[in-house]
């Protein structure tokens, strides 16, 4: 019989990490956007940690929606949900000697929607957070950006020090545009106030848990596959991608708030899973036993002249001691077999 592994034997395995943990003995750390895809991996794998010294406080938005997320926390004396929304200025009077900054206005349709909310959440965010820490003894923040920052590649990796082509007057650079912004923000808080200061640029990172709220095209996938749908997709499906499995996208932060250099962006992605949205497409309907179908619209360029290749080089990242442990195929078996 074929063992049914799934998220949460994957986040235990934080344990294996040698990491110096001996930093973060009483602190207290502050993660926003804790109910979201990759905040709540990250507070589900702190909290595994054994002999715990530190306080973890969860920073959400929404405290309804949180709060079922971390039920299984509520009575653990080291962990906190707090109501956060980081476009306000913190109202609180507890010393975050840790912030990482994990919340984001990031859905494809808020790009559209609500371009202004994008680049405030993104830019005050940094902003409210850095003017708090200031004033309450903050020793080290690390900040959640995107690989987005990059702009549209050309199928050769982009190392930290680069940049592609982006059009910053389109609508859709709204939020590329406020991560730029907000790294450059980061630095200027580093600088000016001696803050150690660190930033993380994910790829498309992918697990099991995203909000309700996630429109973009991985979550869509998952959520077909969970209903027992066919596997649906709205484009050709042609751009490649950087992707990543959420729980390696949290050892790889961990790896850069403990042991990465201050001042220094870091890329996290898997190098083995560079592949196009229809191949995850794919991939997904694999571990599913579904088919992938298309549902192109009438209006939409069905072979687009340029396909975008933002994919992400981890040589720095790998300096630093963190590989990834679960390939495309894994984790992807690994984020459905949470559901069943």
């Amino acid at each position: 019989m074929v063992e049914m592994i799934t998220y949460y034997d994957d986040i235990r395995r934080v344990r294996e990490l040698e990491l110096p943990w001996e930093t973060l003995n009483e602190a207290n750390i502050l993660i926003t956007g804790a109910s979201g895809l990759i905040g709540r991996a990250l507070v589900d794998a702190l909290m595994q940690l054994p002999d715990k010294t530190f306080h973890l406080y969860a920073g959400a938005r929404d405290w309804g929606y949180a709060r079922n997320c971390f039920l299984q926390y509520k009575d653990t004396d080291s962990f906190t949900l707090i109501q956060c929304d980081v476009t306000m200025p913190i109202s609180s009077d507890i010393d975050f000697h840790y912030i990482i900054h994990a919340a984001s206005y990031a859905g494809p349709d808020a790009f559209q929607s609500d371009p202004v909310g994008v680049m405030k959440a993104n830019i005050w965010g940094v902003d409210h957070l850095f003017s708090y820490g200031r004033q309450h003894h903050l020793r080290k923040f690390l900040y959640v950006s995107s690989g987005e920052v990059y702009g549209e590649g050309n199928g050769i990796p982009f190392r930290e020090e680069d940049s592609g082509c982006l059009n910053w007057t389109s609508l859709r650079a709204c939020y590329p545009t406020a991560k730029r912004t907000a790294e450059t923000l980061c630095i200027s808080y580093a600088s000016q106030c001696q803050i150690e200061t660190l930033i993380i640029r994910p790829c498309h990172i992918y697990g099991p848990f995203f909000t309700p709220k996630d429109d973009r095209v991985y979550a869509q996938l998952i959520r077909n596959a969970v209903a027992d749908e066919d596997i649906l997709l709205k484009s050709t499906g042609l751009r490649q991608r950087s992707w990543c499995y959420v729980v390696d996208c949290v050892f790889a932060l961990l790896y850069v708030l403990l042991k990465g250099e201050t001042g220094n962006a870091y890329n996290i992605a898997d190098v083995r899973s560079n592949t196009s949205i229809c191949e995850f497409a794919e991939m997904v309907a694999l571990k599913s036993g579904r088919k992938v179908v298309f549902d192109i619209p009438d209006n939409a360029v069905s072979n687009p002249p340029d396909i975008s290749k933002t994919i992400l080089s981890t040589d720095k990242i790998n300096e630093i001691g963190w590989f990834p442990l679960w390939n495309l195929e894994e984790g992807i078996s690994h984020t459905l077999n949470t559901f069943i």
